[in-house]
């Protein structure tokens, strides 16, 4: 397969950074298709950590493109900052493309987000603060400003001298907060628009491109599915499309040029912020999984709610993105626990559910139908075949296999290149 999405099949930080710089390393062309710096990837390469937040992760390999994309939107500053460090680290930051249709985000998205937030009090969503979700408003609101428009100074310097404005009305009259500087906000993007615009380009071309060239394409995303706008567990969910869909809207491609989607899931379930977990473990065992797991978020250091494997979430994901295959990931920390447990089913009042409800109120009263599983001792982390997997191992995979019906192609035991088990080809000729 010469086009692959990778897809989170949960509620984001399932480790795509690891499989998307795995596969990047024979990629043509890596890209971001939606989401923005909201988001992380870790990276570890030998003994070095990458945090990446914006850039795509194929900006570890040196021949591959990497595209952010029209369907991201664009903090300059945190992109400028991503640049820098990773110039400190001797990585080359030339062969990086920014869409000229990525929207901007302002520092008026980041203080309306922050207030918003604080307004929902006990209802509030467990927004990052980074201003994704108004960005995304002004977008569809058609008021948005775009990385393109700054090629044309003083049109853009009007449009967002009168944003800044109305936007302080709403800082001011509706949460009581204080105005933003207009032009200091200006002057910002002024430098900001002389170092990004050497990026920037129709990357829907290029992309395009490549993939009527045959080139291997690698389109990647943020969050997971369960996260998804439609599809997630509104409204505790980000505001983009982190499924395969949004993946062809948000690169320029049809979703007839996908040829594969690998989803990617954990080996149990976490997800951060507010909302609806079946089968979270407010216990013991749920923080050994945090600690043994390291499940802190890349971008806000916050603590991950934990649990055991949801197969209801696995089933709906593998059935909303059309996913072709499965990359099972930190199989390794579920070593040493006695048993483990999949759900495969949920009880709400007297029915068993096997299909991811919409309703919070039917998801909020739900119980886990679970599947008990023997564990394994043994340490995982140096296994670099399938048949060396401990058997009961192999058992948990190919149970997982059978509720999804789906293969595992990847097996991950560790964060390190190295530590990744490929029983299937993902790229093809």
């Amino acid at each position: 397969m010469a086009t692959v999405v990778i897809v989170g099949a949960q509620w984001g930080d399932e480790g795509k950074g690891k499989v998307i710089d795995y596969l990047a390393r024979e990629a043509d062309v890596v890209v971001r298709a939606q989401g923005g710096n909201n988001a992380g990837h870790t990276v570890v390469v030998g003994d070095k950590k990458y945090a990446l937040h914006l850039i795509p992760s194929g900006v570890l390999n040196p021949n591959a493109l990497n595209i952010i994309g029209n369907g991201v939107v664009f903090d300059p500053e945190g992109f400028l900052k991503e640049i820098e460090g990773l110039k400190k680290d001797g990585i080359a930051t030339d062969r990086i493309k920014v869409s000229e249709r990525a929207h901007l985000i302002f520092p008026y998205h980041k203080e309306i987000d922050r207030l918003s937030e604080e307004a929902l009090g006990d209802m509030k969503i467990g927004t990052t603060k980074k201003g994704i979700g108004p960005c995304y408003m002004d977008k569809v609101e058609r008021i948005g400003l775009r990385v393109g428009d700054m090629e044309d100074w003083d049109r853009f310097e009007a449009h967002l001298r009168s944003n800044i404005q109305r936007k302080n009305d709403i800082i001011v009259k509706l949460y009581g907060g204080s105005p933003l500087a207009v032009d200091a906000i200006v002057a910002d993007y002024k430098g900001y628009a002389e170092q990004v615009l050497p990026f920037v380009a129709d990357t829907g071309i290029l992309v395009h491109e490549a993939v009527v060239e045959s080139k291997k394409v690698l389109l990647e995303g943020a969050q997971g599915t369960m996260l998804d706008v439609d599809y997630g567990t509104y409204p505790y969910v980000t505001s983009s499309h982190p499924v395969s869909g949004g993946f062809s809207v948000g690169s320029g491609i049809g979703p007839n040029q996908i040829e594969e989607v690998l989803g990617i899931a954990k080996a149990y379930t976490t997800r951060v912020g507010m909302g609806p977990f079946v089968t979270e473990l407010n216990d013991e065992v749920g923080n050994a999984i945090r600690v043994k797991g390291n499940e802190f978020g890349t971008t806000t250091g916050r603590a991950r709610r934990c649990g055991w494997l949801d197969a209801v979430v696995l089933r709906y994901s593998a059935r909303i993105n059309g996913m072709t295959s499965v990359a099972l990931m930190l199989l390794d920390v579920l070593g040493g626990f006695e048993e483990i447990k999949i759900c495969t089913g949920y009880r709400y009042k007297d029915e068993i559910l096997e299909e991811y409800p919409a309703k919070l109120s039917v998801l909020e009263a739900c119980e886990p139908v679970y599947e008990t599983f023997e564990g394994w001792q043994e340490d995982l982390s140096t296994v670099t075949s399938y048949d060396a997997l401990p058997e009961n191992a192999k058992r948990y995979i190919e149970r997982i296999e059978a509720l999804m019906g789906i293969p595992v192609k990847i097996v991950s035991v560790g964060p390190k290149r190295d530590q990744t088990i490929v029983r299937d080809t993902i790229f093809r000729a």
